[in-house]
């Protein structure tokens, strides 16, 4: 019973965070608060992938394949580009 109440209360936290996101959009945000939302993105990303490149065994060509994919993302500002090249890129490190 207690698997469920935490999968409950998961939920409702979710849930309320969700809803009050949904209504503060008619907020107008300064500038200094526009600029530091910009990054949110970026960092979250950096957070979820450095530790596991960190902990790898292979974490050279994961590593390689990562600033492989940030180079395309930067040249053609097309996140699919990016996501493609440096999968590419891993894949034939694999291989090798």
């Amino acid at each position: 019973m207690s698997v469920f109440f935490t999968l409950l209360g998961i939920w409702a936290v979710t849930y309320a965070a969700r809803l009050a996101g949904l209504n503060l959009g008619h907020l107008r945000l300064s500038p200094f608060w526009l600029a530091f939302l910009r990054f949110v993105p970026i960092s979250v990303f950096a957070a979820l992938i450095v530790p596991d490149i960190a902990t790898s065994a292979d974490w050279p060509k994961q590593l390689l394949a990562c600033a492989v994919a940030a180079f395309l993302f930067w040249r053609t500002r097309a996140l699919a580009w990016g996501i493609l090249g440096g999968f590419a890129v891993y894949w034939v490190l694999r291989q090798v």
